[in-house]
């Protein structure tokens, strides 16, 4: 693995922390509702969720890189 690789392995985790800590502090209350909501979805349902999350963040990044 090059250098480059690692250093955007990194950066990308640590937005990715850095967007979830600012969603945490300033929507809590939402986040304890949404929470509360995927309680009833079905595993098959988050099993989607989940999936449409990669497609749509695997498309920012080839358009971020393009």
């Amino acid at each position: 693995m090059s250098t480059d690789f690692i250093i955007a392995i990194f950066t990308a985790l640590g937005l990715v922390l850095v967007i979830e800590g600012l969603v945490l502090t300033l929507a809590p209350g939402a986040i304890r509702r949404v929470w509360e909501m995927m309680q009833d979805v079905s595993n098959d349902g988050l099993r989607r969720l989940g999936l449409g999350a990669v497609m749509i963040g695997v498309l920012i990044v080839w358009i971020a890189r393009a």
